[in-house]
């Protein structure tokens, strides 16, 4: 039989239970889409893995590495199995590869990437740390996509950069979407490391 000491830790004990069981059913909130901009690839590069600093044999030695990863999960957690995540990007002197800019990007550097996300929902790049262009805040381009379904476009930005401020697409954010897509980039052994769980309302 329960003493009354034993009733008054589960009397206890439950409310914080029933907070951690409605904690962990709030579904999350999805990652906000963005325009994919006019610069997404009209071609693929020939090498389009996830590592941008290597170009086929050419490697690219501009600007601050870095390794961009993260996670990609529906609205309950759980993984997105089977889907591919996509970058662009500028190099570091603000060109990318397509003709609508064109076509100045360093041939070194990749500009685009793509990985499938393994059994955990988890993916990852090398690449460097955005830079500005003229009239946008530095920002990485991301697509997702399922088989030949898009499921998510948006872009992500650099915690702290002045330039956000003054961007018309970050400034349209809410500042629970800001703080989903704005990534802090903290030093790393080989350069930097940011990271986004990306969040997908299928």
């Amino acid at each position: 039989m329960p003493t009354r000491r034993t009733l008054a830790a589960a009397l206890i004990a439950c409310p914080a239970l029933l907070t951690a069981r409605a904690q962990s059913t709030t579904p999350a909130r999805p990652t906000p889409a963005q325009t994919e901009g006019p610069f997404y690839p009209v071609a693929f590069p020939v090498d389009a893995d996830n590592d941008l600093l290597r170009n086929g044999a050419l490697r690219y030695t501009r600007g601050r590495p870095t390794w961009l990863d993260g996670t990609l999960r529906d609205l309950d957690g759980r993984p997105v199995r089977g889907a591919q995540v996509e970058i662009w990007q500028c190099d570091e002197a603000g060109h990318y590869d397509h003709p609508g800019d064109g076509s100045r990007q360093d041939p070194a550097f990749q500009g685009f990437g793509r990985t499938t996300v393994d059994a955990e929902g988890r993916w990852r790049f090398r690449t460097i740390q955005p830079v500005p262009y003229s009239g946008r805040t530095p920002h990485i381009h991301v697509k997702v996509r399922l088989g030949q379904r898009a499921l998510l476009t948006t872009q992500l930005y650099v915690e702290g950069d002045p330039g956000n401020a003054r961007d018309f697409l970050w400034r349209r954010l809410d500042a629970a979407d800001r703080a989903a897509v704005t990534l802090p980039y903290r030093p790393a052994a080989d350069g930097l490391h940011a990271q986004a769980a990306l969040v997908l309302a299928v």
